[in-house]
């Protein structure tokens, strides 16, 4: 009887690992390939710019299904951006200095991951439409040291400006 519950508990313990192996998120797909390409930049990153010293920073969070980045300079306060996929979606959520947190859909890459396009989908705190937030972002991944990072600013429904960083990876 004994051997009967030993083996019992044995099935139901292998029943629930596996289970819980299966539900861990696994990004397939496109958007899986893009977050793969985005988990090398982990590591710190500068870049001259019109407004100063930029600095980045990646790094890897909540057991590597997200990816969070901190840019600094000397001439604007922290911000942060979070990347991570739901389903089949590569999104990104942008915590700006504007006070709104844009959040944007990867709509295109490339084969390889190394340029990802991502567009407006909604924004929280955004105190209306036409108030000024970051609509749109290009990532490219030039090779393992280098980075092109272009953020364009949305205001009254049209582009107001795009910023454009060149970074090179210090670690």
């Amino acid at each position: 009887m004994k051997t009967k519950f030993f083996l019992l508990a044995i099935l139901i313990a292998a029943s629930t690992a596996v289970q819980a192996e299966d539900s861990k998120p696994n990004p397939s797909g496109s958007a899986g390939a893009a977050f793969a390409r985005l988990k090398t930049l982990v590591g710190e990153w500068e870049a001259n710019t019109s407004s100063g010293k930029a600095h980045l920073t990646y790094e890897l969070v909540s057991g590597d299904t997200a990816l969070l980045e901190r840019e600094s300079s000397d001439t604007m306060p922290a911000m942060v951006t979070v990347y991570h996929v739901d389903g089949g979606r590569l999104l990104l959520t942008h915590y700006c200095m504007a006070g709104n947190q844009p959040r944007m859909q990867a709509t295109a890459s490339s084969l390889d991951g190394s340029e990802i396009d991502f567009q407006f989908l909604d924004a929280t705190n955004l105190a209306d439409p036409g108030a000024g937030h970051m609509h749109n972002a290009k990532i490219r991944i030039v090779d393992n040291s280098h980075l092109v990072s272009e953020w364009q600013f949305y205001e009254n429904g049209k582009p107001k400006f795009t910023e454009t960083a060149n970074f090179t990876r210090v670690r």
